[in-house]
């Protein structure tokens, strides 16, 4: 089956189309046929499009809309220049599979999207009020432009974290709260952890229920995952994305309290310390610079700049704090460290400090593999002596979403 893969951002949206099928799923012989970006949706729009193993084409466009941005996508994968020879006509997309960032209660899997599942996902939009917008136009443009004989799955960034227990999703607020809003972490970048823990269980020939890891997603959003016997068992983000660790333009965890504080101290409107918190705090308000990490590993090797340096520092400090917590609450029982996302894919330098103080749990970094390890490789980048092992493993959560599309439609169980 071509399955076409949307997320869809506030004024994104990113696509795959991914050829695959039950027996390429068993045979890992899924292939990705394109893929791309279109960026600042609602103006002039910048797109960026590559067909198969081709050169990246770069180009720019009005794109009033997500369903004039799908559309673009639609018109340009069937035309000759996308070089994608499976697909001829708009008929070759038998699928497609959306990114839904917040599910709730409502969801823990994906699944076929009708009426009923829009209203759901319409009611998690005050969880999640720039996302779940943004996702739904994406499910409408499709519905409108491909018809409704065509399948769409909802994949939700909530589900994997819907096996946590009470213990691990409830804050200590008056239980009333939970009970009549929902107040609770519900976590995200949860497809993304759900593939690293497939692919270690992969590279390792293991059941579900002998993987125990910690994920670490490490981009310009960040968290960190335990999980326990294939399960997601505590994860770092909470209610909303700014839980947990310091992120490029998030803070992570802070005391509540800071939030009345600057209200009366600066005269801020709640509104406006959102905003702070989302856009201008974790490490470009450390910093004062960028958010960018590789931009402060440059400050500080260069100039030596005390504010980039101090914003490295906090945001392996950070991580760090999150791996020994989990590494307590699992009892010791961790096999691996894995490393993806942006950061953790691509920086030995970040990897290294933070595996850094990590002997005393039992893992010793190999710096040659560490440090000849980043651009997309997966390796393992520990001693053969570490009791703890590290690898680095690329995300790929469009590959997860379409397997689980191909699932949902051919009412397969296997939710791997």
């Amino acid at each position: 089956m071509n399955i076409l893969v949307l997320n869809c951002g506030s004024s994104s949206v990113k696509f795959q189309i991914i050829d695959t099928s039950l027996e390429q799923i068993e045979t890992n012989t899924d292939k990705c046929l394109a893929r791309g970006v279109l960026e600042r949706v609602g103006s002039h729009s910048l797109i960026t499009l590559q067909g198969g193993d081709q050169k990246k084409i770069k180009q720019d466009a009005p794109l009033r809309d997500h369903r004039a941005a799908i559309d673009f996508i639609l018109r340009w994968i069937i035309s000759p220049g996308s070089n994608i020879h499976q697909i001829q006509s708009l008929s070759d997309v038998h699928a497609v599979g959306h990114r839904v960032v917040h599910g709730g209660e409502k969801f823990s899997r994906s699944v076929r999207i009708n009426e009923e599942i829009i209203s759901g996902v319409e009611d998690c939009i005050e969880l999640a009020p720039l996302h779940n917008p943004a996702n739904l136009k994406g499910i409408s443009a499709v519905t409108e432009l491909l018809g409704e004989a065509v399948p769409q799955v909802a994949v939700f960034d909530t589900s994997f974290h819907s096996t946590m227990p009470e213990s691990s999703y409830l804050y200590g607020l008056p239980y009333p709260l939970y009970r009549r809003y929902k107040i609770r972490r519900y976590g995200f970048h949860g497809t993304s952890h759900r593939y690293i823990a497939y692919r270690y269980r992969r590279e390792h020939d293991l059941k579900l229920q002998q993987v125990n890891i910690i994920s670490l997603h490490l981009g310009n959003g960040c968290s960190a995952c335990a999980v326990r016997k294939g399960e997601s068992f505590d994860t770092s983000m909470g209610f909303t994305p700014l839980e947990g660790l310091v992120m490029g333009t998030r803070p992570g965890d802070i005391d509540a309290s800071i939030l009345d504080f600057l209200h009366h101290k600066e005269g801020l409107s709640f509104g406006e310390i959102d905003t702070m918190l989302n856009r201008r705090s974790g490490l470009l308000g450390i910093s004062g610079l960028t958010n960018d990490m590789r931009e402060l590993l440059e400050e500080e090797a260069e100039n030596q700049d005390r504010r980039a340096k101090l914003a490295i520092d906090i945001f392996c400090r950070r991580v760090r704090k999150y791996i020994g917590s989990y590494f307590v609450e699992m009892a010791g029982k961790v096999d691996a460290l894995v490393f993806t996302g942006g950061i953790g894919e691509n920086s030995p330098v970040i990897r290294e400090r933070i595996s850094a103080g990590l002997e005393s749990i039992g893992l010793n970094l190999d710096k040659r593999k560490n440090n000849k390890t980043s651009g997309g490789e997966s390796a393992c980048i520990s001693k053969e002596s570490s009791t703890l092992k590290a690898f680095v493993f690329p995300t790929n959560e469009e590959l997860l979403i379409a397997r689980d599309t191909v699932r949902v439609v051919e009412n397969a169980t296997r939710r791997w």
